[in-house]
């Protein structure tokens, strides 16, 4: 007989298979989702990490804390990149799908030991949520998105179990006017909300929390590259370029060969006319303002202090997308390309304020601007750094009502709803599939249970 062929290493290390590896797995799930249990609701408590540079986290944020752990077995990673994706997507409930999906696998092993097919537990899962889908959509009920006072309501939900949550109505209306700022028509009835591109949070240390805001334009922290520009514009012509302002060097190693002192005059001579040939081609379209993602050369500051125009140079890709919104102006890639078209004109004052030991370039005043800058403003850069957390949630639950305008009960309400109606479904389902769809109706039961565990109350009470 044929040798079997190999084609694992079974030295690499401890294997696990079938029942074992179900075990595992469902193990590591649990205990993922037990690190933050106490994470959840009103009553949460914070947890203090310290990450690999020796910095301190300071947050009740599930995915902040999932974030900041490090493991090396496959469910418990799945779990993070879960919570990572429920962040990205969502905005807000990182602990509770963490901890929901933590007893429903915590529920399946019953189900495993009654030699129940995991194909069947799936199939009654998938056939739970389906059923859970509708019953939430019944007991939702519809929010005007236009009514303040209805949104701050629903804003407020969600970071009134966090930090911030002394700060309430300030933040709402910081969430809710960033994200109506970046909502934008896109054509075919369609609504684009990214917040993610266009609603930049720039947290400056010093100050009070009450002096935060949400700025009508865009801050970025530059400063002007020549002492004798201008700081403050009003009414501003804004030219946005995406090349160095410099002498264009070759783009690979160049040999030049120099016989005579006049040639040496002459290669220098080039470069001056290259960088002036550009300037002027700025300076033909009569800006006030040129910002570049590059460099400016000292010649080109000249020119431009000769002809009263502000430059602010290195600015970051994302940061001029966000001036190119606010502004109207277009980014342009190579100085020949300018057209008057291009230059912004919808920013109605530009101006460099010193904060602190840094200074910060405004552009504000801006005509429906369709990009928006958060500053805020707190005590230091860990509280900074989790007032930051929570308004990410808050503005990330305001762009999901703009896209889908329904509400359902908090505080564990629609989970129980869910669970009692699940229930009573369970009853009409026949075989097998009636315990793994059944055990879907209990663990939805966990999110009212940890709430009320963290209030300091006997779980028992919501048995």
């Amino acid at each position: 007989m044929q040798a079997p062929v190999l084609v694992m290493n079974t030295n690499s290390g401890e294997r696990q298979v079938g029942r074992q590896a179900q075990m595992s797995n469902i193990a590591a799930a649990k205990t993922v989702a037990d690190i933050i249990r106490s994470c959840l609701g009103p009553k949460a408590m914070l947890k203090m990490l310290l990450d690999p540079m020796g910095g301190i986290v300071l947050t009740n944020d599930g995915h902040a804390i999932l974030r900041e752990i490090e493991v090396s077995h496959p469910a418990a990673k799945s779990m993070i990149e879960l919570s990572r994706t429920q962040d990205e997507e969502v905005g807000d409930g990182t602990t509770t799908v963490i901890i929901l999906a933590g007893e429903i696998l915590a529920h399946a092993l019953p189900q495993l030991e009654r030699n129940i097919h995991p194909v069947v537990i799936i199939s009654a899962f998938k056939r739970a949520l389906k059923d859970a889908l509708e019953i939430i959509d019944e007991i939702s009920k519809p929010i005007d998105i236009n009514d303040d006072e209805a949104m701050g309501q629903l804003i407020s939900s969600s970071i009134g179990t966090k930090f911030v949550s002394r700060w309430m109505d300030q933040m709402c209306s910081l969430a809710l006017t960033a994200v109506r700022t970046v909502t934008w028509e896109a054509g075919n009835g369609k609504t684009e909300v990214d917040i993610k591109r266009y609603a930049r949070i720039e947290k400056v240390p010093g100050g009070q929390i009450e002096d935060s805001q949400v700025l009508d334009g865009v801050m970025v922290n530059k400063d002007i590259t020549h002492p004798k520009m201008r700081r403050r514009i009003e009414n501003p012509r804004i030219v946005l370029l995406d090349c160095p302002l410099e002498y264009k060097k070759g783009e690979s190693q160049t040999n030049i060969e120099i016989t005579k002192e006049e040639d040496w005059n002459r290669i220098l001579q080039i470069e001056e006319e290259q960088v002036k040939a550009m300037c002027e081609a700025i300076i033909a379209v009569k800006p006030d303002l040129v910002i570049t993602e590059k460099g400016v050369s000292d010649l080109a500051q000249h020119f431009f202090v000769k002809a009263n125009i502000t430059a602010l140079r290195r600015v970051r890709k994302t940061d001029n997308n966000r001036i190119a919104r606010a502004t109207g102006a277009t980014i342009v890639n190579r100085v020949d390309d300018l057209q008057e078209a291009d230059v912004g004109t919808r920013c109605g004052l530009f101006e460099i304020e010193k904060i602190g030991d840094e200074y910060f370039t405004f552009l504000t005043k801006c005509q429906d601007p369709k990009a928006c800058t958060v500053l805020l403003r707190g005590p230091s850069k860990d509280v900074l750094n989790e007032i930051e957390r929570n308004l990410h949630d808050a503005m990330g639950v305001a762009r999901n009502v703009m896209f889908h305008p329904r509400l359902s009960p908090g505080g564990g309400a629609t989970e129980m709803a869910v669970s009692v109606r699940l229930n009573e479904l369970a009853r009409s389902i026949e075989g097998v599939q009636q315990w793994p769809y059944k055990a879907v109706a209990d663990a939805l039961e966990v999110i009212p249970r940890t709430l009320v565990q963290n209030a300091g109350k006997s779980p028992p009470c919501v048995s």
